[in-house]
């Protein structure tokens, strides 16, 4: 019995690091504002701003409880250890071992935000896909990639918006980026900044030889302080395009695409998601100060790789995982040595144990 009791103490003491690592008091006191802007009278007259404080409120009580919940639940297993040991009751110590190995197993699984310690692991993140060396066998792989982390997002519960998209000619993408929405998006992404490496039989290869494809992954987060980044009119160059999309009624009659380049550094962004050419500029702006922000940080920490990996081409010998679907099945991270077989679940989104392994080995 005194073994459970030292693991229930070590597991208490560990909630209670992760309550602060969350600064759950804060939480409660942004929970009592919010719920008293949503008595305003006018809170719902901006539908979408009213709907993102709602979804806020209600994530961020879901947090408390669970929290909350876990502490409660490892006080009372406590206590009752406590009491078997008094007793010298063996069906209670049998209970009480059972319910404590559940209980951990419960309480790991949430304490994997503690691995999120970052500045901006917190953020959302902003995940562009660029295929690479490969020709149309590369392009069909980036657009294998973007599959791969919508589906991730989804099943975390991330929203997911295609800010920009380039299609190939032939099939797949040249390029896409993605703005990823959700609590530790960017924490739980950042690790997949790098190349990516494809080796299978090709779709497209008539004598049907086998081919090796790579696209590069970035990720950033998304800065939402103007602040950490100033733009002046003189700063940028703002072009504007045709959205490209499905032709027909479809087709788009008006120049609502906008493209910023930043003129000293030459950082281009572009946007055609939204319906008008102001919306695309708010966003494409909003993307090109992340860009900023992030670059600025390199050059002040000299240290590329902890923002949005290395600046490598994508090609041979730089990738940081290699997809093999012939002539066997496995994915494998060449940083952590973590790999799998099941690459169908991998290519469908179940990327946990990557993204875990990756995130520990930085601790």
């Amino acid at each position: 019995m005194k073994e459970t009791i030292v693991k229930l103490k070590d597991i208490k003491s560990r909630i209670g690091k992760a309550r602060e690592f969350l600064e759950l008091p804060e939480v409660e006191e942004k929970i009592r504002l919010l719920e008293i802007e949503m008595e305003k009278p006018d809170f719902w007259s901006d539908q979408r701003k009213a709907k993102e404080k709602s979804e806020e409120l209600s994530a961020l009580k879901e947090m408390l409880t669970k929290w909350n919940g876990l502490e409660k639940e490892a006080e009372e297993l406590l206590e009752l250890a406590g009491l078997a040991e008094k007793d010298d009751n063996e069906d209670l110590y049998q209970e009480i071992r059972d319910k404590t190995g559940e209980f951990e197993k419960r309480f790991e699984k949430e304490e994997f935000v503690m691995l999120f310690s970052g500045k901006y692991d917190k953020s959302n993140a902003i995940l562009a896909i660029h295929s690479g060396a490969g020709g149309t066998e590369s392009c069909d792989w980036a657009e294998m990639l973007e599959r791969m982390y919508l589906r991730f997002a989804e099943s975390m519960g991330f929203r997911a918006k295609i800010v920009d998209r380039l299609a190939a000619e032939e099939a797949g993408i040249k390029n896409v980026t993605i703005e990823i929405s959700g609590k530790f998006a960017y924490g739980y992404l950042k690790g997949e900044a790098g190349v990516h490496r494809l080796v299978r039989i090709s779709p497209f290869d008539a004598s049907k030889s086998r081919h090796t494809s790579f696209a590069l992954v970035e990720v950033i987060p998304e800065i939402e302080q103007d602040a950490e980044v100033e733009l002046e009119p003189k700063d940028i160059k703002v072009e504007t395009f045709r959205a490209s999309g499905a032709g027909g009624q479809y087709v788009q009659k008006t120049s609502s695409a906008v493209r910023i380049t930043h003129l000293a550094t030459k950082i281009s962004v572009s946007c055609q998601s939204e319906r008008s050419q102001h919306q695309n500029k708010e966003q494409a702006l909003k993307v090109l100060k992340s860009r900023l922000a992030v670059l600025k940080i390199k050059e002040e920490e000299e240290k590329i790789a902890q923002i949005r990996g290395e600046a490598v081409l994508a090609g041979w010998g730089n990738q940081i995982r290699s997809y093999v679907l012939h002539p066997y099945q496995m994915v494998k991270d060449h940083r952590t040595n973590f790999e799998t077989s099941n690459t169908k679940a991998v290519l469908g989104g179940e990327l946990e144990g990557f993204i875990e392994a990756y995130l520990r080995s930085k601790k």
